[in-house]
């Protein structure tokens, strides 16, 4: 049954999303009307921030899962069961996104959700989760104790939640391959590490600089920055009387660009690297100074690159959504299709029909998931890790970011 299943996931996220266009200029008979009558409706939550200065990565979230629950309708991917999406809009905030996965699951429509963006957010909403056994899957959290524990650092993983999954790389990863890349590939020994004081950025920062330090660089300086503040000529001018050959971000584009840009002004003609929080075209227009040769590590290969994602591109662009997919499209995707998959599951164990108890079920099918998706190999690990460790360094060249190097992570 297994194997099974696995062949029918593979063909449908590759054939699926190639006739969605098709089958959506279909016309439907009387008989098609009447069994669409007879379905189940299975809403999954979508949170994000909808709005505010991170509103470029929420959207393309939210539109990414759309898109798979059309892609699973237009298909019939689970008979007897038609997926809608209802959307929250946490604005990057961690007490909105309480409120929202407390409104997720007073919802008894909503069996499993896609999200959030920000790791922070995701910590005050895993416990709402958890007591209501609704499954969670992140296409962006990548701070490691979401899903491994506090002490994950001394190797004592604990899982906290089991409605918790992700299908992004932890920053265990991304940190260490960003301080490799660094010391390794653009030969930088001198680095000073900013953070902006949040969950994710914090985090991150701290595990380059382990990295970076173990690897024989030295972090000439750090400092902190505060969320939606634009002045950071005092950081600027630390870096560039500290002699650094190199800034190391922690935090978003709205801060990251805005860094980069004072940096530069005050005559360090040094690189800004960050993480996957600041990989977007706005982290470049935030800069009113040229920053060619900025860096910035992103979960994954380049999404435009993948063989498997070429379909995805092509029904993105078709259905005319007003924001592009942006960095975590391809792993939203995949986040709502391993919903659809589980949901798929818990059906066909239970003679085509939904059990009353659909969400705990939903959640323990998450954990054997697997499937050729959009990003490439679906899975979590015990903890609710992708198995995918992929990585990508992309640099800002002529005002664009491009992709320098692309690697599996090895330790």
């Amino acid at each position: 049954m297994r194997h099974r299943s696995l062949l029918i996931i593979t063909t449908a996220v590759t054939a699926g999303a190639l006739t969605l266009s098709a089958c959506g200029s279909r016309d439907k008979s009387d008989s098609d009307s009447a069994d669409n009558n007879k379905k189940t409706t299975v809403v999954i939550g979508v949170d994000a921030p909808l709005t505010g200065s991170l509103s470029a990565l929420g959207q393309g979230i939210k539109n990414s899962v759309d898109l798979a629950t059309r892609v699973a309708n237009k298909n019939n991917e689970v008979p007897g069961v038609t997926f809608k999406i209802k959307e929250f809009d946490d604005q990057a905030v961690p007490s909105s996104g309480k409120q929202n996965a407390t409104s997720m699951v007073d919802d008894d429509t909503i069996l499993g959700t896609v999200g959030p963006l920000n790791s922070g957010v995701s910590q005050s909403m895993q416990g709402v989760f958890a007591k209501a056994d609704l499954a969670q899957v992140s296409p962006a959290n990548t701070n490691p104790e979401l899903s491994q524990g506090p002490d994950w650092a001394a190797n004592k993983k604990t899982r906290p939640f089991k409605t918790y999954f992700r299908t992004a790389t932890t920053d265990v990863i991304q940190g260490r391959f960003a301080a490799q890349y660094y010391y390794k590939d653009a030969k930088k020994r001198k680095v000073f590490v900013v953070d902006d004081k949040q969950t994710y950025g914090a985090g991150l920062a701290k595990i380059f600089s382990e990295e970076f330090k173990r690897l024989g660089g030295k972090v000439v300086g750090t400092d902190h920055l505060t969320v939606k503040e634009t002045d950071f000529s005092g950081i600027a001018g630390k870096v560039k009387s500290t002699g650094a050959d190199s800034v190391y971000f922690g935090g978003q584009y709205p801060e990251g660009g805005l860094l980069s840009d004072q940096v530069k002004q005050a005559g360090a003609n040094v690189p800004v690297m960050g993480g996957d929080g600041i990989y977007d075209p706005a982290f470049i227009k935030a800069s009113g100074t040229n920053n060619d040769g900025d860096l910035a590590t992103s979960v994954g290969y380049p999404v435009e690159d993948l063989a498997s994602a070429k379909n995805f591109v092509k029904e993105y662009a078709a259905q005319g959504y007003d924001d592009p997919y942006a960095a975590y499209g391809g792993y939203s995707y995949d986040a709502a299709w391993s919903i659809i998959q589980a949901v798929k599951t818990v059906v066909q164990e239970n003679d085509g029909k939904l059990p009353d108890d659909a969400r705990a079920k939903i959640t323990e099918a998450l954990n054997k998931v697997s499937f050729d998706g959009v990003t490439g190999k679906v899975s979590f690990d015990q903890y609710g890790d992708t198995t995918n460790k992929q990585l990508t360094v992309y640099e800002v060249q002529k005002g664009a970011w491009k992709s320098v190097k692309s690697d599996t992570f090895k330790d």
